[in-house]
């Protein structure tokens, strides 16, 4: 874990890497009915979502606690 940031699980993860990872676990489908966003409903790809998730704050939130929330070791 890097000293500057010990607390956070997503510090050296890039948006595009979450997504990606989502992604291949749940797939587009799994993925709008954990979250309901249509960027992930209509047409989903994951250019289109990383413009809508960097835009929209509390979309952004939701995906980075679903993430950690799938992919922790604890």
């Amino acid at each position: 874990m890097n000293k500057e940031q010990p607390n956070n699980p997503l510090h050296g993860i890039t948006l595009e890497a979450v997504l990606t990872q989502l992604v291949e676990r749940y797939g587009w489908s799994g993925l709008a009915e954990r979250i309901n966003i249509n960027c992930f409903k209509s047409d989903p790809s994951i250019k289109s979502s990383l413009k809508f998730l960097r835009k929209t704050l509390w979309a952004r939130e939701k995906v980075e606690a679903l993430y950690v929330s799938t992919f922790s070791e604890a």
